[in-house]
């Protein structure tokens, strides 16, 4: 794996030490012969293998464009190749788009990181927090230790349930329904904040409905309808004309079709008016957390913006100590249990973004660079932001369950090349 020679730092100061004006002409690309060719042979070989029905991947480095392909079908029953118009859904790759609109207010002075969201959201005013059942089966609730804050809402540290199978707990959740489509985000906070706390605010992370909860923060603050805040203050600044929550009737013949992967080279096409469904019409829910469709140019856009440190063809969308902000690791060490996030590689979480802190120790770990930030979503796109060596790049896929066949872990080792522990 390529690798700049730097102390382990936090994960921002990279932004300072490598931006496009220090780069020289001849500097080694990371994207050089060998790693197209890997990427080609990777992509190709989870279509072959009848494992993907379609993918593809672009790449920037260095303000460059230094890799693009797709392989497969974005819908084999009509036979549309994947290509690089295609519409996807991005599913939570809609958070990092979502924590940007919410830092433009931060740069307005409009709150902090560490008020109470009670503060501007009288919505989760008096918390409580679960303490499991007693032998009634009734939920035994205590106060919270102290209001959940923003930060928590951007780091997922505010306590929400997210599980079924909470006794009690869960039943509860189902019964509120926070993420009906039918629901207005206004109706989502009440119903998410009238649900007791799975856990004391900062003590766990636990993965959940805490970007949605940011859309309706940006709502109530700005006093902007979230979907008018987001395209206004993000997506027609950087010209992401194709990320929406609804596709529109003329581009459907570009929208992907979603696949469920059954077996080892058994895939089903899921019918588009299931999988489709919240992106064919306009619903009153405008989540945070999910919901958006883009392509492959649309999201690196948003992505270059980011390794810019807030620019791209001078447009300003945040500044580059807001983006250092979000790109840096907000859990203390004292937040031990963190679910799943583990997998994703020796990371952190900063606002709205996986932060690497560590490199891997060893081959089988998530490969990458120390001081990248990243997300991926539930049909299995990703997308990473390099500043280290000033690399951008997204994968997408419409694939389901999420990544059950390694292709982060081989796109990622096709990128850089397989990791190799430094003799001690």
């Amino acid at each position: 794996m390529r690798r700049s020679n730097f102390p382990i730092i936090v994960a921002f100061a990279f932004f300072t030490a490598c931006s496009p004006a220090s780069v020289e002409e001849n500097v080694d690309f990371v994207i050089d012969d060998a790693a197209k060719s890997r990427l080609d042979s990777t992509l190709q070989a989870y279509v072959n293998s009848g494992n993907v029905a379609g993918i593809s991947a672009l790449i920037f480095e260095k303000d460059q464009e230094v890799y693009f392909n797709a392989f497969g079908f974005a819908n084999k029953e009509k036979n549309i190749p994947m290509d690089r118009n295609t519409i996807v859904q991005i599913y939570s790759m809609t958070k990092p788009i979502t924590g940007t609109s919410l830092m433009t207010l931060y740069e307005e002075g409009k709150f902090q990181l560490d008020d109470p969201l009670e503060k501007y959201a009288p919505e989760f005013a008096n918390m409580k927090v679960y303490q499991g059942v007693d032998e009634n089966g009734e939920m035994i609730l205590v106060d919270a230790d102290r209001p959940v804050t923003i930060r928590d809402i951007t780091r997922h540290t505010a306590g929400f349930p997210n599980r079924d199978n909470i006794p009690g707990l869960s039943k509860v959740m189902k019964e509120k329904d926070a993420r009906s489509y039918e629901n207005t985000l206004t109706v989502m906070a009440e119903k998410i904040g009238s649900t007791p706390l799975w856990f004391q605010p900062g003590t766990q992370w636990e993965y959940g409905q805490s970007v949605d909860v940011q859309a309706f923060l940006v709502e109530r603050i700005s006093g902007i309808p979230y979907a008018d805040y987001v395209q206004e203050h993000v997506l027609s600044p950087l010209k992401m004309n194709d990320t929406r929550y609804v596709v529109k009737e003329e581009d459907l013949d570009r929208f992907s079709a979603a696949y469920q992967r059954t077996g080892e080279g058994q895939l089903t096409q899921m019918p588009d008016s299931s999988a489709h469904a919240f992106n064919l019409k306009k619903w009153p829910l405008t989540p945070g957390g999910f919901g958006l469709t883009s392509t492959l140019d649309d999201y690196m856009t948003f992505a270059r913006m980011l390794v810019n440190e807030g620019t791209l063809n001078g447009t300003t969308i945040l500044k580059p100590e807001t983006v250092k902000l979000m790109a840096t690791n907000h859990l203390p060490d004292t937040v031990t249990e963190r679910s799943w996030l583990p997998s994703k590689g020796r990371v952190g979480f900063g606002i709205d973004f996986a932060v690497r802190t560590d490199p891997p120790a060893s081959q089988e770990e998530m490969n990458g660079v120390i001081g990248e930030f990243f997300w991926d979503g539930a049909a299995s796109t990703l997308f990473w932001v390099d500043p280290v060596n000033e690399l951008t790049a997204v994968l997408f896929v419409q694939l389901f369950p999420y990544d059950g066949i390694g292709l982060h872990k081989n796109f990622r080792d096709a990128v850089y090349g397989k990791f190799e522990p430094q003799a001690k």
